[in-house]
């Protein structure tokens, strides 16, 4: 049965077991203060970082730094939260002097487990997710609240520099590699120009439409011989011509004359003949000439339609250097500076002894409970009327005898309830 039906039966429990309650309250009071005292106490320090757009529009000024801010920023985060870059930081502030003595693996992971990096996405043109982040939130948590705020404005400073430094890298890299490849193509159109010159003075054919001039040639070759043919038939027809009736010497100066005229104009024909051959010769060959031409010049033509792209990006990559170089680009700025914490964010210590005074209270209310329990006694006529259903006539209370001290365990068992 219950020992608890009314007030005063609570009342009367709290005052037959007033010392049990006070020793067991007084207990958990001591615990919970040292608890609480125990209980170490951490600030919080952020700061925040906001993403600026460029300062030209990227259709007027492009920039070569073409990913989207928040794949370079988790690059960036993962390079904060490396092993070397976060014991260099430990190292500069003296983080974790009262955790004992640790190893790097140890203080590498309480160092992530104290720092956090949140990132804000920017606002969505159209369906399309860019991937740009707007701000960017370094948040420490230490037990000091000044290595907080270092710590905050050490992840922030460092994420700027890093982003600097990357996207000039990646800008100065790009400009480069343009440089280079310009050199080389330059150098490869230049040989191929030597190239085609010499190839058209050992074949004769520094002259455009060098061809068609030997066809011509050809041709006029092939009517001047006609033409000494026509020549050597009249002096031929001359000669028999000749009136051989008179005197014989004069017949045979005027033959040999004719018959000098026919060796000259042999002659003559024999040199056309020898150049017609040796221009049909060339003609024969002109084809493959022509097509190797062809090829040297299609391949110097591909190498200039790479070097005017190769120009055209250049150009771009030095605009997008010079961007970089003058901060006219995408860079973060400072948007709220870290400030010291004035109060822990952890409970306050106050409210914790507090809260283990009320709770070791009713822990000692339910101790003398439970020990009624143990010990259901009716002690009181409405107890008696309640429980049996009878009404005492008499009720005689527990009169303790006059001059009677009750030793140390006597007063024990009285307050467990137990007969002295």
């Amino acid at each position: 049965m219950g020992p608890i039906h009314s007030v005063a039966d609570l009342i009367d429990l709290i005052r037959r077991r007033l010392g049990v309650i006070v020793a067991l309250t007084l207990v958990g009071m001591a615990f919970s203060l040292v608890f609480a005292m125990r209980q170490p106490r951490i600030f919080q320090a952020s700061e925040v970082l906001q993403i600026e757009r460029p300062k030209i529009a990227s259709g007027l000024a492009p920039s070569t730094v073409e990913s989207s801010s928040a794949r370079r920023l988790q690059l960036i985060e993962q390079q904060l939260m490396a092993r070397d870059n976060l014991l260099d930081m430990i190292a500069k502030f003296g983080l974790f002097a009262d955790a004992g003595k640790l190893n790097q693996t140890e203080l590498t992971d309480l160092m992530r487990r104290s720092v956090k990096i949140e990132g804000v996405a920017a606002v969505r043109e159209g369906f399309a997710d860019d991937g740009t982040i707007s701000v960017l939130t370094f948040t420490a948590r230490l037990g000091d609240p000044l290595q907080a705020q270092q710590v905050a404005q050490e992840m922030a400073a460092r994420t700027i520099a890093l982003s600097a430094q990357t996207r000039s890298d990646q800008t100065r890299e790009t400009l480069d590699f343009f440089l280079r490849e310009e050199d080389r193509l330059t150098s490869a159109v230049a040989a191929f120009d030597d190239q085609i010159a010499k190839f058209s003075t050992d074949n004769d054919l520094t002259v455009t439409g060098n061809v068609d001039l030997r066809r011509s040639e050809i041709a006029s070759v092939n009517g001047a011989m006609l033409d000494i043919d026509r020549e050597s038939i009249g002096v031929q027809l001359q000669i028999d011509q000749v009136d051989r009736a008179g005197r014989q010497a004069a017949v045979d100066r005027e033959i040999a004359g004719f018959q000098a005229q026919l060796d000259s104009l042999a002659s003559q024909r024999a040199l056309l003949e020898q150049r017609a051959a040796s221009l049909a010769e060339v003609l024969v060959a002109s084809p493959e000439i022509e097509r190797q031409l062809s090829s040297f010049q299609r391949d110097r033509d591909q190498l200039q339609s790479q070097l005017d792209v190769v120009l055209t990006r250049r150009a771009e990559a030095e605009v997008g250097f010079r961007l970089e170089q003058n901060l006219q680009g995408e860079r973060l700025t400072i948007l709220e500076p870290a400030t010291v914490p004035e109060y822990s964010i952890t409970s306050s210590r106050k409210k914790l002894a507090a809260m283990g005074a009320v709770l070791s209270g009713l822990a000692a209310l339910a101790v003398a409970f439970l020990l009624d329990l143990r010990h259901p006694v009716l002690r009181s006529v409405a107890q008696m009327e309640r429980e049996t259903g009878l009404r005492p006539v008499v009720a005689i209370p527990q009169l303790d005898r006059p001059g009677r001290v009750l030793g140390p365990m006597q007063r024990l068992r009285a307050a467990l309830g137990k007969p002295a």
